[in-house]
């Protein structure tokens, strides 16, 4: 038996050169994978080439007028400036107004005093605690999670706490009776999407509208009393307990290990019976830092890691805040200096050339990115303060996806990987790629809103996967760097492949069908767009190329990601 110690969050080997500025993530170093993906052979780095120089000066003469062109738009000088300029507010930099019309980052933004406030509150009493009653574990603090957990609730949700913990009652008791029985996976996935739906058909669930007699308590709502916006998140950790308990049931022989776990193995292996206890289920369903939006950690991993914690360097917490607030600087800037949000709201793009409108709907999906990229950063960071070290989101930036595959899995990775366990798996899993594609990403859409809008957008991104899967057949990854002519024959595919997900991702979370629509009549409808969607594809070409070959610098390192 190895001896028990805590595990250390980053104790993988520190990568060096370009991919330093990639997320950490242990799991992703192996130490016998420094070499290619692509061939069996390491491909000499390309970074000096006269192939790579001439890239840069692509990208150094690209990127300054993708970032012109949108802050062009955002003058008070320009003719459509009139049509959205209701929708800016005041700023603090340099005397500009603020686009802050994103009501879903605007929820956040505006709140960041509160959340702090709230997250240094919590943290403090922790810390207290710990010091009043030192434990080589965190289990002795579950019944102070639970307490601090409930009070959560009640400042945030108000009357509405009793709704929640009835759902939660509910769902525990279904996971108890049923055991190992394969009627608890059925009636748990039953339950939980009929309260999913049902939290979007009845708005919650008003007091009065169920009993007139209580309507006084719905005047209670708390400092967040539309609970049921956020129970998406509480639902994935729900069906995580039940499933959990199931298989532990189904497999009771598993031992309470002694070894140190890997993060893999924290997720797969089960706990003793009486650890799924109400108070265990309560402090996880419940956990403060990822209540209201994440990362999702699944309960056998939340377990895990209070049985045995990770050794979380202060020095990793550090750099992670630096980088925390770096990223919202940037998206304070650029919502003070790019108004596309505003006009893509109020369609304010009358008279723009070609190149202007795509430019709006790429920095909409910068915004979209960074606008829930910052909230997960901050949930995991209070959680990491914590001592506890859920999967973190968004590994990649937007602009560094050049494969359908690997965007989804680097995009929102924790809700991935939850995907990869609960769903995808039991039903077959590569066994029948397209089929479960197809229903994972219908799930998706509706996980995140009952609208036809998001619907079609999982569905496009079903559809846009085919060719993927068939280029990989077609062209397998060993071939890479055997043949002059592969790696750019490769590019093209990913070109196409960017193109699509812009399109599938502008259909669902920025400008809908009608917005597309536009976008694409004016993209492909005039010769001078057609020019430009020319000039647009070369440069992505230059994109995936270096993309390409800042995959296989991480590679040399040992960092390995399937994205």
């Amino acid at each position: 038996m190895a001896p028990d110690r805590p595990e250390s969050a980053s104790e993988a080997p520190k990568a060096k050169g370009i991919a330093r500025l990639t997320v950490h993530i242990p799991s992703a170093f192996k130490r016998n994978a420094a070499r290619s993906s692509f061939n069996e052979t390491r491909v000499p780095p390309r970074w000096n080439t006269l192939e790579f120089r001439f890239y840069y000066l692509v990208a150094l003469f690209a990127i300054p007028v993708m970032i012109w062109l949108p802050v062009s738009l955002s003058q008070a000088e320009h003719r459509n400036y009139p049509f959205y300029a209701s929708r800016l507010s005041s700023g603090w930099i340099f005397g500009r107004f603020i686009d802050n019309s994103d009501a879903q980052y605007r929820s956040f933004r505006d709140n960041v005093p509160i959340l702090l406030n709230a997250a240094l509150g919590y943290l403090l009493i922790k810390y207290i605690a710990k010091r009043i009653r030192p434990s080589p574990h965190h289990l002795s603090l579950m019944p102070l999670n639970v307490i601090l957990s409930l009070g959560m609730i009640l400042a945030l949700h108000g009357s509405s706490s009793v709704k929640i913990l009835l759902i939660l009652a509910v769902n525990f008791i279904l996971a108890k009776k049923c055991g190992a029985s394969r009627l608890g996976p059925t009636l748990t996935w039953i339950f939980n999407g009929a309260v999913l739906f049902s939290n979007e058909l009845f708005h919650g669930y008003r007091f009065g509208s169920i009993v007139p007699g209580l309507a006084v308590l719905d005047s209670f709502s708390g400092v967040y009393p539309r609970w049921h916006i956020i129970f998406n998140i509480t639902m994935l950790r729900l069906i995580s307990f039940n499933m959990d308990y199931y298989w532990s049931c189904k497999h009771s022989d598993n031992p309470d290990t002694e070894t140190r776990l890997a993060e893999k193995q924290r997720v797969s292996v089960a706990h003793r019976e009486e650890d799924y206890s109400v108070l265990n289920y309560l402090a996880y369903i419940l956990y403060p830092p990822l209540y209201i939006a994440g990362p999702i950690i699944t309960f056998n991993d939340f377990m895990w890691q209070h049985k045995r914690p990770l050794q979380i360097e202060m020095r990793f917490k550090v750099m992670y805040l630096i980088r925390f607030i770096c990223c919202f600087l940037t998206m304070e800037f650029i919502l003070h200096f790019m108004y596309v949000v505003a006009i893509k709201d109020r369609k304010a793009w009358v008279g723009d050339s070609p190149a202007e409108i795509a430019m709006i709907g790429f920095w909409n999906l910068i915004i979209v990115w960074l606008k829930l990229l910052i909230p997960w950063r901050f949930f995991r960071l209070w959680a990491l303060f914590d001592g506890i070290d859920p999967p973190e989101n968004m590994v990649r930036c937007m602009a560094n996806n050049y494969s359908a595959f690997g965007f989804w899995r680097s995009w929102h990775r924790s809700y991935n990987l939850w995907i990869i366990r609960y769903i995808y798996i039991p039903l077959g899993g590569a066994n029948n790629v397209i089929v479960n594609t197809l229903l994972v990403f219908s799930f998706v859409a509706l996980w995140h809103d009952l609208t036809f809008r998001l619907l079609a957008w999982g569905w496009l991104i079903s559809l846009f996967v085919l060719p993927e899967l068939t280029a990989a057949y077609l062209l397998p990854t060993k071939k890479y760097g055997k043949y002059w002519w592969y790696r750019h024959a490769c590019a093209v595919g990913g070109v196409l492949n960017i193109l699509m997900m812009m399109a599938a991702n502008l259909v669902g979370f920025v400008v809908g069908t009608d917005g597309v629509k536009f976008f694409f009549s004016q993209l492909f409808g005039t010769w001078e767009g057609i020019r430009f969607m020319v000039l647009c594809s070369f440069c992505l070409f230059v994109g995936v190329q270096l993309m390409f070959e800042y995959r296989e610098e991480e590679l040399r390192q040992g960092i390995v990601r399937r994205c």
